[in-house]
């Protein structure tokens, strides 16, 4: 047994069963020989994408994988792990290294430093025997506080080398430690929120990684306070729940937009409360609980009047226990609360139903989203979307209603994303319907992965959007628009998608939207890869409301 054969029975202790790499690595034969099942992507980037859709799925147990070649795999995989880091997603970058004969000599690549800055730790594999430790610690650091991607270099004149006897049976998989806070400052924290006149939950994706939806909804339900969910958090809060507000994308549904304005004590949790333009601000003047599993999150981009560091479902469960001590088991009514969401909810939805109900030709995308949202087992698909205007159009009205039905995801915007998450997510859940929701530029960056998905019988359904132009770039750039077309496209993408193996649709009229989605559906069910290219018009209004967003 050589070092990667030692790796690849350490990733089977960790519950590693598949492993998306790109294009040679001797960990993929190494993979094969235990049954962790390798699975080449087209590119760097669609294996790490996929990687991560899978680690969402699983909440980081296992964590994502993905191997790639040295030199030019390794550099190739930079943004991929870059967006991987910027989302949180826990993951594991095996790639292959120069050698210790040549890994500090340039030109050559070295993985350990240059991937320093977008990695929780970054290793390199020097010595025969420390092939367990090293794995053992990326597992471990993956998963921790705050999740992450974390590299492990493997040079080949190491791995190479006979591993020590007995060192896979000797091997212990990590586990994911947890916290809780103190019970004075969780104490302090529900006395704040039942108090407050307006109270506010805005919710992460650390209740999903943490398993705690069902926390969130008894401390809402308990106390009568209003959820946001941020982006990367959908679903983390059924969005049909009679206090939800919605999801907080720099686009939000109207009800976001008026509690965060009229908020006086807001709890975040399960959120590192990073300030972005892929997402809205907390207004200055509230008093707010910040709840994390990462100590360094607190205090970072606001000034927290209470910290909490702990396990998300912990916390959450200390909270609940401590309302019923404070108010009695039964919590709390407040059905004025529950009445104004439901109001602001039609006043919105009434605004918009011009454009959700359209019957124009080319179609709107708001009536797009309408009739996927009419089509599609919420409580059984897992939906994303993609960088753009696709993400700002479908973030506020799609209805995430069960946990992980939802991949939202956006503090680096890669176009193209869309389709290789859904593929791992598939992976993860192939019970489960999975789509996402692009536009015709992004799908020119990953469409060639519906061949990945094709081969490896993962059925996933991707629908693009075209509008033949980069949407809302004729406002940004408009010279450069008129006088060359610079951001103008054209192509048959179900043409493409269809000679690739996937079924494909093109649909012109609103009343082919839905027929396209059930024989998608179908399609799926009966393992095959669909696609829906739908001709759709510019439209460049967002659900926004800034003008609700005030200090308190």
């Amino acid at each position: 047994m050589n070092g990667y054969d030692l790796i690849a029975h350490c990733m089977k202790a960790e519950g590693v069963t598949w492993m998306p790499c790109f294009p040679a690595n001797p960990l993929i034969e190494a993979a094969a020989r235990v049954g962790i099942r390798p699975l080449v992507f087209r590119q760097e980037r669609g294996g790490i994408n996929a990687a991560d859709g899978y680690a969402r799925q699983t909440r980081g147990a296992p964590p994502g994988v993905f191997a790639s070649q040295s030199g030019p795999g390794v550099e190739n995989s930079f943004g991929g792990i870059a967006q991987a880091w910027g989302e949180a997603v826990p993951m594991v970058f095996l790639p292959g290294g120069a050698g210790l004969s040549g890994y500090d000599v340039q030109p050559n690549f070295s993985a350990t430093r240059n991937y320093a800055s977008v990695t929780k730790l970054a290793l390199s594999v020097d010595r025969i025997d420390r092939v367990t430790t090293q794995i053992r610690r990326a597992f471990h650091t993956a998963r921790q506080g705050r999740p992450g991607p974390v590299l492990v270099e493997m040079h080949g004149d190491v791995l190479g080398q006979e591993a020590p006897s007995g060192a896979a049976d000797s091997y212990k998989p990590s586990s994911t430690l947890r916290s809780v806070p103190s019970n004075g400052d969780v104490k302090d924290a529900v006395t704040a929120l039942l108090r407050a006149k307006r109270p506010l939950i805005w919710a992460g994706q650390g209740i999903l990684y943490a398993d705690a939806c069902e926390e969130l909804r008894t401390l809402a339900e308990l106390a009568q306070i209003p959820v946001v969910t941020t982006m990367q958090g959908k679903s983390a809060f059924p969005d049909d729940h009679p206090l939800a507000l919605g999801s907080a994308n720099r686009t939000a549904p109207k009800a976001v937009f008026k509690w965060l304005g009229l908020a006086d004590v807001v709890l975040a949790i399960g959120s590192g409360l990073t300030r972005t333009g892929f997402g809205l601000p907390i207004p200055d003047g509230k008093f707010l609980i910040h709840s994390t599993s990462a100590a360094e999150d607190i205090n970072k981009d606001y000034a927290a009047d209470l910290g909490l560091v702990g396990d998300a479902k912990l916390t959450l469960q200390a909270m609940v226990e401590e309302v019923k001590a404070q108010v009695g088991e039964e919590g709390r009514t407040a059905p004025r609360a529950m009445e104004e969401i439901a109001a602001t909810k039609k006043e919105w939805l009434d605004e918009w139903a011009p454009l959700l109900e359209s019957t124009e030709v080319p179609i709107n995308p708001y009536r797009v989203i309408r009739e996927i949202n009419n089509h599609i087992d919420h409580a059984n698909a897992v939906v994303t979307h993609d960088a753009g205007n696709p993400r700002d159009q479908i973030m506020p009205f799609y209805k995430a209603s069960a946990p992980h039905g939802y991949i939202g995801w956006g503090k680096t915007t890669h176009l193209g994303y869309g389709i290789p998450l859904a593929i791992g997510a598939k992976m993860a859940a192939p019970e489960k319907f999975c789509m996402n929701f692009m536009g015709d530029l992004a799908f020119g960056h990953t469409g060639m992965e519906l061949e990945t998905a094709v081969r490896a019988e993962l059925p996933i359904t991707t629908v693009v959007i075209n509008n033949l132009t980069m949407g809302g770039y004729d406002e940004k750039m408009p010279v450069a628009m008129e006088r060359y077309g610079v951001g103008n496209q054209s192509g048959d993408y179900a043409g493409v998608a269809q000679a690739l193996g996937a079924q494909a649709t093109h649909v012109r009229e609103v009343a082919e939207i839905g027929p396209a989605i059930e024989a998608a559906k179908r399609a799926n069910a009966e393992g095959q890869v669909a696609m829906i290219e739908i001709r759709t018009r510019q439209d460049t209004r967002f659900s926004e409301y800034r003008n609700l967003l005030r200090p308190a």
